[in-house]
């Protein structure tokens, strides 16, 4: 499925780091950046996660939640979040129903061998659901502050 700007964000649900279950409408009221990434504990990956980590405050004060989002398990990204200290909650999607619902789970190619995997993707969800902003096949370098700017123009 592939979500669209100004489409309601599809409410899939998420094991989160305490072991419970969370959904995308636990946020509704706030705006949401949900960032997906390939693998824990991988370098562009390790990038991205201490990046929004170190802008979390401004993204608090600015008034948005962040929570990035991978196929890794509950165990993988509690010890990916205290290796580097992370302060951005991570979402365990072992079943790939999330990157399904936000069309992420794509066909990928390395080295001329083709393979499923996860599309670093962010998506800006606005307050009422609806979604505000899409960046797809992310680059690392610059992603987060260029998020956080989206943030603070959206209101």
């Amino acid at each position: 499925m592939m979500v669209n700007e100004g489409d309601q964000a599809p409410d899939a649900a998420f094991e989160t780091m305490d072991g419970g279950t969370g959904r995308i409408s636990d946020y509704r009221g706030t705006p949401l950046v949900l960032y997906f990434y390939p693998k824990d504990d991988t370098s562009g990956c390790t990038r991205e996660a201490q990046d929004f980590t170190a802008l979390a405050g401004a993204f608090a004060a600015a008034g948005a939640a962040v929570l990035g989002a991978s196929k890794d398990s509950v165990k993988k990204h509690r010890s990916f979040t205290a290796k580097y200290e992370l302060k951005v909650p991570l979402a365990s999607d072992p079943d790939g129903s999330l990157c399904e619902a936000f069309g992420v789970w794509v066909e990928k190619s390395l080295y001329g061998r083709k393979y499923m995997g996860i599309e670093r993707a962010t998506f800006l969800i606005a307050a009422d659901g609806r979604i505000a902003r899409i960046w797809r096949k992310v680059k690392v370098p610059g992603h987060a502050e260029a998020v956080l700017a989206a943030v603070k123009t959206a209101g």
